[in-house]
């Protein structure tokens, strides 16, 4: 398992689901992804996109105006 970093930051809406949907692609199963974005509506689409592409949510942060989304890759990238 390795861990990866995705900088969203400045993004709105879908731009950090499309970012973490991008480096997902290219990530085997069981990583993680740690997306750092300041768009709150992040805090709802990256969840939902990962429950309808398999991946988990390990947890969801809030750092003053920065939300920290980490994300085990699920099997639909094995």
């Amino acid at each position: 398992m390795a861990k990866h970093n995705l900088d969203a930051r400045g993004l709105l809406c879908p731009m950090p689901v499309i970012r973490a949907q991008n480096a997902i692609a290219d990530l085997p199963q069981g990583d993680v992804l740690e997306v750092v974005c300041t768009d709150p509506g992040a805090a709802h689409d990256i969840p939902a996109w990962c429950r309808v592409h398999g991946h988990s949510i390990l947890e969801i942060k809030q750092k003053k105006d920065e939300l920290v989304v980490i994300i085990e890759v699920g099997e639909a990238n094995a």
